[in-house]
C-alpha cells in the first residue's frame, strides 16, 4: 500500500492522488470521481504517508492503521464512518486498543474510516498490499 502520493487537501472531501506539479502548485486527481484539478500551494495538503494516530506509547502511522483494520475486515469494508460516534470508538478500540481516546477525536474516526473505505474502494487496499506493508514492517524492524 503506497500511501506517498495520496493526499487529503484542506477543505476539500474525499482523498486526491498527486498526478504532477504545477508552476503554482499541483494537479491531483480525485481518487472517487477521476476528476482532475489544481491546488494552489496555499492550501492545506497533508499526505497521508505522513499522518499517524496518537497511542498512549507511540504514534502509529495511518499505513498501519489501514493494515490493522483491512486484517480486522478481511480486505473488505469497514465500519459505516457516520454510525454513532460510540460505536466508532468501539471499533477504533477493537482494531488499536491503546488509542489515545483524549487526542483523537471523533472527527478523526470519521476521516480515517472513510479514507479506508476510499482507499479499498479504489483497489489502493488490496490483500497484496496489506502483506507488503507487513512485510515492509518487519524487515524494518529486524534492521532495528
Amino acid at each position: 500500500m503506497d500511501l506517498s502520493k495520496i493526499v487529503a487537501i484542506g477543505g476539500k472531501p474525499g482523498l486526491f492522488k498527486l498526478i504532477s506539479q504545477s508552476k503554482n502548485g499541483f494537479i491531483v486527481e480525485n481518487i472517487e470521481k477521476k476528476n482532475r484539478l489544481s491546488i494552489s500551494q496555499q492550501q492545506q495538503v497533508s499526505l497521508l504517508e505522513n499522518i499517524a494516530i496518537y497511542t498512549y506509547e507511540d504514534d502509529i502511522p495511518l499505513k498501519e492503521v489501514f493494515t490493522l483494520i483491512a486484517k480486522k475486515e478481511e480486505v473488505k469494508e469497514c465500519i459505516n464512518p457516520k454510525e454513532d460516534k460510540n460505536k466508532l470508538r468501539e471499533y477504533m478500540l477493537s482494531i488499536l486498543p491503546n488509542y489515545d481516546e483524549e487526542r483523537v477525536y471523533d472527527s478523526d474516526l470519521k476521516k480515517l474510516f472513510r479514507w479506508y473505505n476510499i482507499l479499498l474502494e479504489s483497489g489502493e487496499i488490496t490483500a497484496e498490499s496489506i502483506k507488503e506493508t507487513k512485510k515492509q514492517k518487519e524487515d524494518t524492524s529486524s534492521e532495528e
